[in-house]
């Protein structure tokens, strides 16, 4: 499984093509594609228009939504941040450090296009989709 993380999924909808962008849309017949409960949150926040909100929250129910909020995640999230503190690393968005622990423990990918991530994948071991590197399947 492929989690999309917000800041893919906001360049999509927007239509802004990357290579992110590009990945997921060559992805969505081919690779099991998926977000969770905060990233559906990110998405949905930023949306200005009922109409845009309703046909977006729409579009997204086709994927699996995972919830990303348990105590064990929480406290996961909370080492992880500081074992990259104690690397002199600051995680800046307590979303990220979740999702980013989310994906760690449950084995899934992370497509991303946020600088925010990197410390996780080289410190900790996050498998990250690197589209330049690869296509999908």
């Amino acid at each position: 499984m492929v989690i999309v993380d917000s800041s893919v999924w906001i360049e999509a909808l927007n239509g802004k093509i990357t290579p992110e962008t590009t990945w997921l849309r060559l992805a969505l017949d081919r690779e099991q594609v998926g977000l969770t409960s905060l990233i559906l949150c990110e998405v949905l926040q930023g949306i200005r228009f009922d109409r845009r909100f309703r046909e977006t929250e729409q579009r997204l129910r086709e994927f699996p939504v995972f919830a990303a909020s348990t105590f064990d995640l929480a406290a996961s999230a909370a080492q992880n941040f500081r074992a990259l503190q104690r690397r002199g690393v600051t995680v800046r968005k307590t979303i990220d450090c979740i999702i980013a622990t989310f994906c760690i423990e449950e084995g899934h990918q992370l497509l991303h296009h946020d600088s925010d991530f990197e410390p996780f994948e080289k410190h900790l071991g996050l498998r990250v989709v690197h589209p330049l590197a690869i296509a999908p399947k």
